[in-house]
């Protein structure tokens, strides 16, 4: 009631109201970094901060924190003074110093655990009032969720026309071309002009198989399925023209899903560098970190990778589906650095 009546002439003018709401937006900022570096609590930011709401319900907790903090100090002076009274003062009464050592250590150890409850009661108290509740969390959840399947979607639709226009122009037109090889060569007269446009066949038939092949690997290499994540990333190495060098990390095995993220991210990001990136190398790291699976792959390129370019949007985009993160560093000038951290969860 006292503090109401202080500020009830600050909060009856609008300028009042706005220095006393940049006022708790400070001591709320401060309170969050006191909760991180002192008791490693972080709190999600959210948009609808109880700021003012917060401070108040600050206080009692505070007030019991000061009250711990109060009687660890008293049962340490009566500890100390037991252990080193003596020799300060000429004590009469031993046995009494004793006893309120004894019960100066009894204080400490109680506040001890006093300050981990009061530690805990803050953490619940910023968690409550500074970060979304349960339901806004959930409403987050669903929207975050829905985003992102409209996004897989949409790197679906795009795999999916990326395959057609690989079958259309490629595969297809060498069967074409394949097939009017083979019925000029039925309708040829001469026997040898016959052979040489059979022999062209069979050499079209072999660049078509080889196509094909190459589609089918990008779709989904069966290596991957078979043998797991890193032989298919051994394979993407062997197939690029560019020297790749891959460290493999990972102390257990990992799930399905995670593997072909994974997977793709390193074929995507080296295809992209053997394209755009000029680079003269490739080095690829995939490392196991508490519970998530760590991707790297850098070049020694020109930089200047766009984030949200299709094929890097996209690689978040399926990222982001398993709930990981991909982050994209690539100044001009180089290199190029590509991230993808996939929980194994």
């Amino acid at each position: 009631m006292a503090a109401g009546l202080v500020l009830l002439p600050v909060l009856v003018s609008p300028h009042g109201r706005r220095g006393l709401a940049r006022v708790a937006g400070r001591a709320v900022r401060a309170e969050r970094w006191r909760l991180g570096r002192l008791l490693g609590v972080r709190v999600p930011p959210y948009g609808r901060q109880r700021t003012l709401a917060y401070l108040v319900a600050r206080w009692p907790v505070g007030l019991l924190g000061g009250v711990v903090l109060g009687c660890a100090a008293t049962g340490l002076a009566y500890a100390l003074f037991a252990l080193t009274g003596w020799l300060l003062v000429d004590v009469r009464q031993p046995l009494v110093v004793a006893l309120g050592g004894a019960g100066g250590l009894l204080l400490l150890f109680l506040a001890a655990q006093g300050m981990g409850q009061v530690a805990r009661m803050e953490a619940e108290l910023a968690a409550r009032m500074l970060g979304p509740s349960q339901a806004d969390a959930l409403e987050a959840r669903i929207a975050e969720l829905a985003a992102s399947r409209a996004e897989i979607m949409d790197v679906v639709h795009e795999e999916r026309r990326r395959i057609e226009r690989d079958l259309h122009d490629g595969v297809q037109q060498r069967l074409v071309a394949l097939g009017m090889l083979i019925g000029r060569a039925r309708r040829s007269q001469d026997p040898a002009r016959a052979a040489e446009l059979l022999l062209q066949a069979h050499e079209e038939s072999g660049r078509a198989l080889a196509e094909l092949r190459e589609v089918a690997w990008r779709v989904h290499p069966a290596v991957l399925d078979e043998a797991g994540l890193r032989p298919a990333l051994e394979a993407v190495a062997e197939r690029s023209p560019l020297p790749v060098r891959l460290g493999f990390a990972v102390p257990r095995p990992v799930p399905k899903p995670v593997e072909t993220a994974a997977y793709f991210v390193v074929s995507e990001a080296v295809t992209n560098v053997v394209k755009h990136a000029g680079a003269g190398a490739v080095d690829v790291q995939v490392t196991w970190r508490d519970g998530t699976l760590d991707v790297r792959v850098e070049d020694d390129g020109a930089g200047g990778a766009d984030p949200a370019g299709s094929g890097l949007a996209g690689l978040a985009s399926r990222v982001a589906a398993l709930d990981g993160r991909l982050s994209v560093h690539s100044p001009a000038g180089g290199p190029t650095v590509i991230g993808a951290e996939l929980p194994c969860a």
